[in-house]
């Protein structure tokens, strides 16, 4: 099972809580499901969930190289050299990003943010697509600033054929993996099926369930699971 969630502002992507910030329980109410990947808590747009290790670890890794697809709102009416840097690839301190797909947009249709972003007088901003094969700590955020245009608003538009076009902020779809997909976790099944399971595993920490992938689960065990779409608060 795939979630596709579209995550508002200011949610962790986690179902523990951490002080007063809201999490995925407040919009996610089916058990033993947990994000593949993240998404920043001052970030919107698609978060992927499963119940499934092997998908989650394939979707989540780095080597897997599933592109990322964002909406940017920046400060400042983007140039083209910007764009051209951001395309190339940018120097950040945790070093070079690979080369990236990068147009202005014009401001696509979406939902409101609460609260919407700061307004400065005499300044405009502009929007970008930005597309990325790599997930460096807050890399985007990084890489406009690098550029001269600091970003105003962040949104997930897609992950690989996902996309978080209609679906309406704060709720999820459940969706079946594409035949590519399935196929490539079938096959991460049988390396790993192939491999000697290690004898130094980590045991997990009381109350927390271990993954099919030797991971940990935060997520507390709901067992009333809806078949049906389901919205969560706004």
């Amino acid at each position: 099972m795939l979630l596709l969630l579209n995550k508002p502002f200011q949610v962790l992507s986690q179902f523990t809580h951490d002080g007063d910030k809201d999490t995925l329980a407040s919009y996610v109410d089916i058990a033993d499901v947990y994000p593949a990947g993240r998404l920043d808590y001052d970030s919107e747009g698609l978060l992927l969930l499963t119940d499934h290790g092997p998908l989650q670890h394939l979707i989540a890794s780095p080597k897997f190289k599933m592109p990322k697809t964002y909406w940017v709102q920046v400060e400042g009416d983007i140039t083209a050299e910007a764009i051209d840097q951001l395309s190339k690839g940018v120097e950040l301190k945790d070093g070079l990003t690979k080369p990236a797909k990068c147009q202005p947009i014009e401001a696509p249709n979406i939902w409101q943010r609460t609260p919407p972003i700061r307004e400065r007088a005499n300044i405009p901003t502009s929007w970008i697509e930005l597309q990325i094969t790599e997930g460096k700590n807050r890399q985007v955020r990084r890489m406009t600033a690098h550029v001269g245009f600091p970003t105003l608003r962040l949104i997930r538009a897609a992950i690989g054929p996902y996309s978080v076009e209609n679906i309406p902020v704060g709720t999820y779809e459940t969706v079946e993996p594409t035949e590519t997909l399935a196929a490539q976790v079938k096959e991460f099944e049988r390396e790993k099926a192939r491999k000697p399971a290690s004898s130094h595993r980590r045991r997990p920490h009381s109350g927390q369930r271990a993954l099919p992938n030797g991971q940990r689960n935060t997520r507390r065990s709901d067992r009333s699971q809806p078949t049906s779409r389901t919205r969560g608060k706004r």
